[in-house]
């Protein structure tokens, strides 16, 4: 006997039941409605130098095994599944990104000496050396130079390579965002629920929310189109996200 068609009105916990019981299309459905979000993901590296189109596939990859692993008992799917599609992308940016296979071990010491090499560049006024390093670092003199021999082996973005960041954070790094989640999958948590909210926000806050997760521009791209401070951008898309999630509370 073959499955009921799966329909638009068919609820998230409804598809993963099905797909728990074998049904294959409900766990197609899943990844088809879930996909803008990990191509929203995906894209927030899109200036890293990586291939955008693989970036997807990772972020893809992601989100297949956030549905293959989700338990019902874990809450809103959504919650599960940035988190597994972030650590797809983290562990693509740590491992594959890498020309030759290279340790974790060695690879984090690769950012430890550039983070180093950096700090000590501007304080001694020339390129440091790797007994610089060493003593700084509180490395051997051989992993020193291991890890700078290793660093030419990373070819898309260096992880410890300066990112834009929000204004008055100071400087983050790739590695630093790669571990972190903005606020896009709540607004895709929270979806038709609290479209009266939406409305009921001031007009230049519905155009930052607009903007930021339906165009995908960065804060920095928001500020300059607005004509306001990126950490001003910031500030009101905590707002409006802080006045939908109450909101979707009531």
């Amino acid at each position: 006997m073959s499955s009921p068609e799966i329909t638009p009105a068919a609820s998230e916990e409804d598809l993963l039941l099905r797909y728990a019981k074998g049904d294959v299309a409900a766990r197609d459905e899943m990844a088809r409605r879930f996909m803008p979000l990990a191509r929203r993901l995906a894209g927030r590296y899109r200036h890293t130098g990586e291939s955008l189109d693989d970036l997807e596939q990772v972020a893809y990859l992601g989100l297949l095994k956030a549905i293959d692993r989700f338990d019902l008992d874990r809450g809103p799917f959504v919650r599960y599944a940035v988190p597994n599609i972030m650590g797809e992308l983290k562990r693509h940016f740590r491992d594959k990104g890498w020309g030759l296979h290279v340790p974790r071990s060695v690879q984090e010491r690769v950012l430890i000496v550039n983070q180093a090499s950096e700090s000590l560049g501007g304080h001694l006024g020339r390129s440091p050396t790797p007994k610089d390093l060493a003593e700084h670092t509180g490395l051997s003199l051989e992993q020193v130079l291991e890890a700078l021999d290793a660093a030419s082996a990373y070819s898309p973005a260096a992880l410890d390579a300066p990112q834009p960041g929000v204004e008055g954070e100071g400087e983050r790094t790739l590695g630093d965002t790669l571990g972190s989640v903005d606020g896009s999958y709540e607004v895709v948590e929270l979806g038709q629920a609290i479209a009266p909210a939406f409305k009921a926000l001031p007009e230049r806050e519905q155009q930052i929310l607009k903007l930021r997760f339906i165009d995908d521009l960065t804060q920095s791209e928001i500020a300059n189109r607005i004509g306001v401070s990126q950490m001003h951008v910031s500030r009101l898309l905590r707002r409006a996200l802080n006045q939908l999630n109450d909101a979707r509370a009531e």
